[in-house]
């Protein structure tokens, strides 16, 4: 089994879509794949036969091709305001819990060996399995409780790809940045990097990727045109919620759109050093 993980450098960096991509390129190379994300905090969700999870890893297992269970998102956060959530645990409501509560008492013991247990029995029936962070690996007030970046990749031994969005500005910096705030063991997970939604001359932006290069030493593996994309938002970051219904149309829209996204990023990655990461 091999695994890799994409972090990025904030929320709505592209993870989610990058995640998906992967897992429909490596699909089509004949690996059995299936995507993982250890904990998401979202209100869309796909309810499956006595389970909940959320909705952007079941996009993601149709990407993969593999079956929609609760082991691809063990932990599901379903935000109800003033820092409580509704907790569902290997795809089963738990309880209400206070963000607190969550943290102090729950997220490091019994949410961390949840999470591993539903990771390794995703590694007996998978050829490989593709990671995806929450947010930043490099929130330092939340690092000690943050089970869904780097703490899990150190315990499966994951390498760590990590996707920046250039449309918002600020993307060097904030790959240099969090390169700074992870400890010597993280930085070492962290393999290369990709730029998301670039707009405009590739020939402009190349200087600044060598200078990228030079400071950090790490490769960037590519860079993703902007596009559109009407696959269904991950949560309330995104451009907005959009209907969507899990039937046979809806089904078949996630798959011809990950086929769409999956050409888009095998046309400007470098897979095949990508696979060789995930080795």
């Amino acid at each position: 089994m091999t695994s890799l993980m994409i972090q990025g450098t904030s929320s709505g960096a592209g993870k989610t879509i990058l995640t998906a991509a992967l897992c429909r390129i490596f699909s089509d190379r004949g690996f059995s794949v299936a995507p993982f994300k250890s904990q998401n905090m979202s209100n869309f969700s796909y309810r499956g036969r006595g389970f909940e999870i959320s909705r952007a890893q079941a996009v993601q297992a149709v990407a993969a091709r593999c079956q929609i269970s609760p082991n691809l998102n063990p932990i599901l956060l379903k935000p109800l305001g003033n820092y409580y959530s509704t907790v569902f645990l290997n795809g089963k409501k738990f309880k209400k819990m206070h963000a607190s509560e969550y943290y102090d008492t729950f997220v490091r013991t019994d949410g961390m060996k949840l999470a591993l247990e539903s990771f390794y029995r995703l590694e007996k029936q998978y050829d490989m399995i593709i990671l995806e962070g929450a947010g930043s690996p490099a929130e330092i007030n939340l690092t000690k409780y943050d089970i869904a970046n780097m703490k899990i990749a150190k315990r499966v031994k994951s390498n760590v790809l990590l996707i920046s969005d250039i449309d918002r500005g600020g993307s060097f910096a904030s790959i240099v940045g969090t390169l700074a705030l992870l400890d010597s063991k993280a930085q070492d997970l962290v393999k290369g990097f990709v730029i998301n939604k670039f707009r405009g001359d590739l020939n402009i932006l190349k200087p600044g990727l060598k200078k990228l290069e030079k400071i950090t030493k790490k490769p960037v593996l590519g860079v993703i045109p902007m596009t559109e994309i009407t696959l269904p938002e991950e949560d309330s970051l995104g451009m907005g919620m959009r209907k969507f219904a899990w039937d046979e149309s809806g089904f078949k829209m996630v798959d011809r759109e990950v086929a769409k996204i999956a050409r888009l990023v095998e046309q400007n990655l470098n897979i095949g050093e990508i696979l060789e990461l995930a080795k």
